[in-house]
């Protein structure tokens, strides 16, 4: 089976399997991520086809969903490839991406080994800012039944992937524990650029709501 083939059935693979999910993880954010990573990697020297195949399955099982089990996703994208007899090499390759992808914490390193999971890693974190960003974060609270705001409830610095995913805070301390921090953590120079004008967009939104939600105009 040729590339273009394997991206199509993947692709179709993950719409039947994500469409119509309310959470903000739907088929249109993959398919956002997709576009973005491609964007990305005319700027840079990748593998298309990994890049692509990464940007499709990187939440084909998010660890949010499946409580808090970070192979699951691997797993499944490993089992959907090698039934399209895609090479081990890249399979693994693309595997590796998924797992390393997500934020854990302000106190988690995190790395990606390649410049394809850079790519990707960028295009996933372009989605979690600017005008998207911030409908997608209301709507995964919403899912979770997630306050808004509590200014009872101060922002955490977590230290480990565990305790990030524990965490219950309401949804405005989220863009302050993971969403505002994204902008420093890009890879590359076009994400970057892209991150820095979203990142700008998200800043004027939060003074706008604490305006309203102090009563001032």
């Amino acid at each position: 089976m040729d590339e273009q083939k394997i991206i199509e059935k993947t692709r179709e693979f993950v719409e039947s399997k994500l469409t119509g999910k309310n959470t903000g993880h739907d088929w249109w954010h993959v398919y956002r991520v997709w576009v973005n990573a491609k964007r990305i990697s005319q700027k840079e020297k990748v593998d298309l086809f990994i890049v692509e195949l990464a940007a499709l399955l990187h939440d084909i099982a998010d660890w949010k969903f499946h409580d808090g089990d970070e192979s699951r996703g691997p797993q499944i994208a490993r089992e959907w490839l090698e039934n399209l007899a895609v090479e081990q090499e890249t399979i693994s390759h693309v595997c590796k991406i998924i797992k390393d992808i997500s934020f854990k914490g302000v106190g988690v390193k995190t790395h990606m080994h390649s410049k394809e999971g850079e790519v990707v890693q960028d295009a996933d974190r372009l989605d979690a800012l600017g005008a998207i960003g911030i409908a997608r974060t209301f709507a995964y609270g919403g899912s979770k039944e997630t306050e808004i705001f509590n200014p009872n409830i101060k922002p955490t610095k977590h230290k480990s992937f565990e305790e990030y995913k524990k965490n219950q805070s309401h949804t405005i301390n989220h863009f302050h524990e993971k969403l505002l921090l994204l902008k420093d953590l890009m890879n590359t120079e076009m994400g970057k650029k892209l991150a820095l004008e979203r990142h700008t967009y998200m800043q004027d939104y939060l003074q706008r709501f604490l305006h309203e939600w102090e009563g001032r105009s």
